[in-house]
């Protein structure tokens, strides 16, 4: 029997690789975006997440294999925050009931290397604190420019947090996350072809790699991730971006 994953930001970028690659391995892929896909809903809305739960169970009965949230923004706006903290949040709560019924069941979030650097730690305990309304009242207090690290930083946490509680691990849903570093994309190709920004980033993310990842070798590692080859990783967040981690925070691992 095919393998039935949900894929969030499928229309685009990392999430539309790992559908096609997900397509490529035998799997069902259900791809869910803004405007187009399988299921089409605004994941910055509690009604989008609503129709976003209603229109995947629609299509899958109750029951699902895997769940990547792939869909995230990174503009100097309240939706930031919206999409990458509470819809990202919302669309791994919406599918754990399904997932507690499916076949090995995985469950993946995107972070960002991003998360360790200007997280505005008022901003990122304000979403955790699950007060959508409370959180975006915090943020409008605060520099444009933390919006993304910070809704990154708080999504990393929360799946680390409830990664190992009953409602996931005990009714087998394995949940992970993972941090890329710069990706080429639509959402970052504006970035990486501004020559000062790009010399920003060099700055704040060095990658010794010596160049930037494709979406496809991020669509690798969540492909692991959410299969039953993972068959013991829960609650890590895996940084996949080059070597600037390790660069920037050394080679302390505490």
């Amino acid at each position: 029997m095919a393998r039935t994953v949900v894929i969030t930001g499928a229309a685009s970028g990392i999430g539309k690789a790992m559908a096609a690659l997900a397509e490529a391995r035998g799997w069902q892929p259900i791809r869910a975006d803004l405007n187009e896909g399988d299921v089409k809903a605004d994941l910055a809305t509690p009604q989008g997440r609503a129709a976003f739960v209603n229109g995947v169970t629609a299509l899958v009965g109750d029951r699902l294999d895997a769940v990547i949230a792939c869909a995230g923004v990174a503009l100097p706006t309240l939706l930031t925050v919206k999409v990458n903290y509470f819809g990202a949040v919302a669309t791994l709560e919406g599918m754990r009931p399904l997932l507690a019924k499916g076949t090995l069941p995985r469950a993946v979030g995107i972070s960002s290397f991003a998360s360790i650097m200007q997280a505005d730690a008022e901003l990122v305990e304000a979403c955790l604190s699950g007060d959508e309304a409370a959180a975006l009242k915090v943020a409008e207090s605060k520099e444009p420019g933390v919006y993304y690290s910070s809704s990154k930083a708080a999504f990393a946490r929360w799946m680390r947090h409830q990664a190992i509680t009953a409602d996931w691990v005990r009714t087998g849903i394995m949940l992970n996350g993972i941090a890329p570093g710069m990706v080429v994309t639509p959402m970052t190709q504006a970035m990486v072809d501004d020559k000062t920004v790009r010399a920003q980033l060099e700055h704040a993310m060095p990658m010794p790699i010596g160049r930037d990842a494709r979406p496809e070798e991020i669509a690798e590692l969540l492909l692991w991730l959410a299969s039953p080859a993972n068959s013991m990783m829960v609650g890590q967040i895996l940084f996949i971006d080059g070597g600037a981690e390790a660069t920037v925070r050394g080679d302390s691992l505490w």
